[in-house]
């Protein structure tokens, strides 16, 4: 309730008024249309990547960064349902904690689980997200930047002001299905000529109750149960608040961050044999400060980071039918990054990093082994760019040191994991591409996977994964009837050993821990999007995207799942957008679809997942009423109301609506 309190004193101050000095200007002024500038982007990416930004962000019907991440290809989207489930995210197969997630700069992490609940990350205050498969193209980046096999970039809206204006101020009101109350509110100031802050808050309250189907079909093929149900514990009432300050230096720039975000929640257990779990909560508060400082003095480039983080996690399972749990779980981390660029000539640059990472974990158990882990990351890269040849190649040195307390630390371990890219412009214009990359890299399992009591394995062998990539991407911008084009195809192998799989126990907060042995992923990504513009300001936009993939088991040719689909990757997958623009008026359609998958490691009947699919089409109207903004949403979601598990047993909402209100000054 104080929590609460405290965000609606903030909201009502970011709303209240504000009043600049009266212009002395007696020149008439004239109010022109926005004109929108496109061009092809003179660094050309080397790797393969994937973005959402701006106004084309803002139309996707998404909560949060997970909801929009759905509409990338080869990805996996794990939703246990609601609001307040839990979000994480699996780039081609290869597992959560192998991707990356790049918040302005500096990486989000959970030495705990190592899963990063992307639904705790609101789209309101975000301008971009990218998914780059590898590393992004820039080889001035943290050394830890390089060792993820997939990196998510969140990137945060920059204030820009107009003409003698020295504060912008959104508010926005959200309301909807699952009794869904959620305010927000922006206020950007200009605090002189090269220094600005940005203040964002949010409030996300609902019941997340909503009506389900529940169906299970026996092996016999008989119905055991078919009944309608009211899905319970699922409500969550949340608070965000973020402060973003940026400053201009001469050749540089720099970045503060401070985050805050606090939840109650309930956990929306699993339904099994139709019993309904309910009795677990969990009380989150995620909060962290970081810095970056970049240079640029023409020939050596510098980029500085610093961040310190604390996550506190409270869980009660009061489930009358498990045993009682009541624990809390404090960790945090020091991080500490100095990456360093020398371009001898316009076609050559090589770089240099260093990272430090501290994690801890406490928790008010028994026994527990209250780890401490330092790592060391030392980087190297090297970028060439010719006329029609890219090249770049990295080279990354990890050391892992773990320390228990009151028991023998394990092993250190210590490892190197190269990768090169390289990208061709057969033709003389930069319209069409031909790109490949090789990659090696390495995760260590994490404090829950080696340490924790009940589901811990500290036999676990940390994973081993080698990716190959080659593909093709055309993309041209210009004026006329087509305004954009864009298509990309890319194949790909990965190779997982000792791969970690965790399975949800019943409980989404604890797992069981196994590794896999060896997994073979191939698979092809295709995306594609134009845009149109037949008539005046009517434009009409199309992105589509598809994923095939095989990820089987190739450990043991005696085991039954040899070769089989490992669980919840579909062969098939897709998503497709449409979206008008006219005027003021914008009206979104998107389609989600995903394939038949097995819940479990053998790919037989019992296990079999049926595919599902969701419609989603919203409309928006823009108005101006002297200088106030003003933006009307209306969202239907899961128009057809489908019936499906994106996790088993875990089911998802039927047809839900949400209304939003924009007031911008």
């Amino acid at each position: 309730m104080e929590r609460g309190l405290s965000f609606l004193f903030l909201l009502a101050i970011s709303v209240g008024p504000i009043h600049s000095a009266p212009s002395t200007d007696t020149l008439d002024t004239i109010k022109l249309k926005e004109v929108v500038v496109e061009a092809v982007n003179p660094n050309r990416e080397v790797i393969p990547t994937q973005q959402l930004e701006g106004e084309e962000l803002r139309r996707l019907n998404s909560n949060s960064v997970a909801d929009a991440l759905r509409y990338f290809s080869g990805v996996q989207i794990k939703d246990y349902g609601g609001v307040g489930g839990i979000k994480t995210v699996n780039i081609r197969s290869m597992g959560t904690n192998h991707t990356g997630v790049i918040y302005d700069g500096a990486e989000l992490g959970n030495a705990q689980n190592g899963q990063i609940d992307l639904g705790q990350f609101s789209l309101d205050n975000i301008e971009a997200i990218s998914l780059h498969n590898g590393q992004k193209s820039q080889i001035l980046q943290p050394a830890r930047d390089f060792g993820s096999a997939g990196t998510i970039y969140l990137r945060t809206k920059t204030p820009h002001f107009n003409e003698g204006r020295n504060y912008n101020l959104r508010g926005t009101l959200r309301f909807g299905s699952f009794d869904l109350l959620n305010p927000s509110a922006l206020l950007e100031l200009k605090l002189s000529e090269r220094t600005n802050l940005s203040l964002s808050t949010e409030l996300v309250n609902s019941s997340g109750k909503y009506k389900f189907r529940y169906r299970r079909v026996n092996p016999a093929g008989e119905i055991a149960y078919d009944t309608t149900a009211v899905r319970q514990n699922g409500d969550i009432n949340a608070t965000r608040i973020e402060m973003n300050v940026n400053g201009m230096l001469n050749n540089g720039e720099w970045h503060f961050k401070a985050y805050n975000y606090n939840s109650e929640r309930g956990v929306p257990g699993a339904i099994v044999n139709n019993v309904w779990r309910r009795g677990e909560r969990i009380w989150d508060t995620n909060s962290f400060l970081q810095a970056n400082f970049t240079k640029n003095s023409g020939i050596y480039s510098t980029l500085n980071t610093a961040k310190y983080s604390f996550y506190r996690t409270h869980y009660v399972n009061n489930d009358d039918k498990q045993i009682k749990i009541d624990n809390i779980y404090r960790q945090r981390e020091f991080y500490l990054s100095s990456a360093h660029e020398v371009s001898p000539s316009n076609w050559c640059h090589l770089s240099a990093s260093y990272d430090f990472i501290w994690n801890t974990l406490n928790a008010d158990m028994y026994g527990f082994a209250k780890p401490d882990r330092y790592t060391n990351l030392m980087s190297v890269a090297l970028a060439l760019d010719w006329q029609r040849i890219k090249l770049q190649a990295s080279g990354l040195m990890t050391f892992v040191h773990d320390r228990l307390k009151g028991q023998q630390s394990p092993a250190d371990k210590h490892v190197f994991t190269p990768a090169v890219y390289t990208s061709f412009f057969p033709f003389s214009s930069s319209d069409f591409s031909v790109r490949a990359f090789y990659k090696r890299s390495y995760r260590m399992p994490t404090f829950n996977d080696l340490y924790y009591a009940d589901m811990g394995n500290s036999k676990l062998a940390p994973e081993r994964v080698a990716q190959y990539n080659v593909g093709v991407l055309y993309n041209r911008t210009g004026r006329g009837f087509v305004s954009a084009t864009r298509i990309s195809i890319d194949a790909y192998y990965n190779k997982v050993h000792d791969k970690i799989v965790a399975y949800p126990k019943g409980q989404q907060f604890r797992w069981t821990m196994l590794n896999l042995g060896v997994v073979e992923i191939k698979g092809v990504d295709i995306s594609a999007n134009v845009t149109v513009n037949p008539y005046n300001d009517l434009y009409v936009t199309a992105r589509a995207q598809y994923t095939y993939q095989q990820a089987i088991d190739i450990t043991n040719p005696a085991d039954n799942y040899y070769r089989d689909q490992i669980p919840y990757i579909p062969h098939h997958s897709g998503s497709a957008v449409i979206n008008v623009v006219w005027g003021d008026w914008n009206l979104n359609y998107s389609y989600i679809y995903v394939g038949e998958r097995y819940n479990q490691q053998e790919n037989i009947r019992y296990n079999y997942t049926q595919p599902w699919y969701t419609s989603d089409i919203s409309a928006s109207r823009s108005l101006h009423i002297g200088q106030v903004g003003l933006r009307l949403l209306a969202e239907v979601n899961n128009l057809f109301s489908q019936d499906y598990d994106v996790i088993l047993n875990y089911p998802m909402p039927k047809r839900n609506y949400r209304f939003a209100i924009t007031i911008e000054l």
